[in-house]
């Protein structure tokens, strides 16, 4: 049995760590770490929606009608915004159909960006840092001051918890008004 189940949380399994082949080899590192855009630019309603978004390609085309705007890289923006048909991105991270997963009550509620996605900002390629198996979930939902931070660093991929983290997270949990009782219909519906 703990075979089995170290071989089902196995990379090999999971896929964490492995880029996800895309239609463009899209860098968050040259975008977010080398050019400076903000998460919100692309994932619009990462703070207002259960979806991040994937942005429709005219976001991309706000730059690139005038930067690498000949790049055979960048063809299937570039056919997207023509056609006016979607680019087919792969998912990176994938909840059952049964989990019911909100990405705007999380940031709501001071959970950041790189705490589920790893330093998307240094990926020249996007892969899963963690499993999202329920487990994974549980560990902040079950104690969720080690996890919280001040709601304008949501966004900084580079926070590191401070020393009083236990005391800051208290204090923030009370002031986002966080219930940590956990309620198995709250996610799976």
């Amino acid at each position: 049995f703990v075979v089995l189940e170290l071989y089902v949380r196995s990379p090999y399994v999971t896929n964490v760590g492995q880029p996800v082949d895309q239609p463009v080899p899209f860098s968050h590192k040259h975008h977010v770490m080398d050019d400076g855009i903000d998460c919100r630019y692309c994932h619009t309603t990462v703070e207002t929606a259960a979806f991040a978004g994937i942005p429709p390609t005219q976001v991309c085309m706000n730059c690139h009608s005038e930067v690498w705007a000949q790049s055979p890289t960048l063809q299937p923006v570039f056919d997207s915004f023509q056609s006016g048909n979607p680019i087919q991105w792969n998912r990176v991270n994938n909840v059952p159909e049964f989990v019911y997963f909100d990405h705007s009550i999380h940031v709501q509620k001071g959970v950041g960006c790189s705490t589920c996605h790893g330093r998307i900002d240094e990926m020249p390629l996007v892969y899963k840092t963690q499993t999202f198996q329920m487990s994974f979930c549980l560990e902040c939902h079950q104690d969720p001051a080690r996890f919280v931070r001040p709601q304008d660093q949501v966004f900084n991929m580079a926070w590191q918890p401070p020393a009083n983290q236990d005391e800051l997270g208290q204090q923030l949990v009370q002031l986002y008004h966080i219930q940590s009782k956990i309620s198995c219909s709250t996610c799976h519906r």
